[in-house]
């Protein structure tokens, strides 16, 4: 179904200036997007899920599992000082 839509009063309405051509273009893909809500329309989709996304959601946290750590001379391996089995680090408080 064809659809009018008066391009200059919803630019006006956003407060966009449009050039003619611009309200040619515009007007025109509007008027798909209307086309295509109306063979959505056309569907049954009662009994389908509504969601906020097209695609699922997944949660990138991993389970928090406990794992062997370091020992200390793998921790200080690449530490650039060390003293006493200890980083050794500047002075941070006067």
């Amino acid at each position: 179904m064809a659809h009018h839509i008066d391009i200059q009063h919803t630019a006006k309405l956003a407060r966009l200036k449009l050039t003619d051509q611009e309200a040619v273009k515009y007007e025109a893909q509007l008027a798909k997007v209307l086309d295509y809500m109306e063979t959505l329309e056309g569907h049954d989709l009662s009994g389908v899920e509504l969601t906020a996304h097209a695609t699922p959601i997944y949660d990138v946290w991993r389970e928090d599992v406990p794992v062997e750590g370091l020992d200390r001379a793998e921790a200080l391996a690449n530490a650039p000082r060390k003293t006493a089995g200890q980083f050794l680090i500047s002075r941070v408080v006067e």
